[in-house]
């Protein structure tokens, strides 16, 4: 009596479907993934900014004027005030506070996702409050709600 070995047509087609499916699901997640991980990078990148931020309102004691290259906010406009890298794809501004920037992070058409992140002092408070308004404030491919400082 002979033995066949190996595998049917039939097996190999099931097997071949069962891996198409996966990566069907697979290869959509892994572009959500890499986008929110380019957002959570940029924010990190663009913390030393918004902490010079924080320091020139609590040295002025206002947010009007609290510009890059001035009152110990780096210069962004320069690579020496600031190097651009893959999570932050456009020089950040700050003008009053507001800082501004374009994030590695896309949308599904490829789009940048913006960072758009506002100081607000609350009165008789000495704490601050950060507001993103950007379009990094998505929950599939950047910040979810409650994280970024996104509303």
């Amino acid at each position: 009596m002979n033995a066949q070995k190996g595998f049917t047509l039939i097996e190999l087609m099931i097997v071949i479907a069962i891996i198409g499916i996966l990566a069907a699901i697979a290869i959509p997640q892994y572009g959500n993934y890499t986008s929110r991980t380019r957002a959570s990078a940029a924010a990190a990148e663009l913390a030393s900014v918004k902490s010079a931020v924080n320091e020139c309102i609590a040295v002025t004691g206002k947010i009007a004027g609290c510009n890059a290259g001035t009152n110990g906010i780096p210069d962004t406009s320069t690579a020496a005030g600031f190097t651009i890298t893959k999570n932050v794809t456009s020089q950040p501004t700050v003008v009053d506070g507001v800082i501004t920037a374009d994030t590695g992070a896309t949308d599904t058409s490829g789009t940048a996702l913006t960072y758009l992140n506002t100081p607000t002092m609350n009165a008789g408070s000495s704490n601050m409050t950060w507001t993103n308004t950007g379009t990094v404030c998505n929950a599939t491919r950047g910040f979810k709600p409650g994280t970024g400082d996104c509303p």
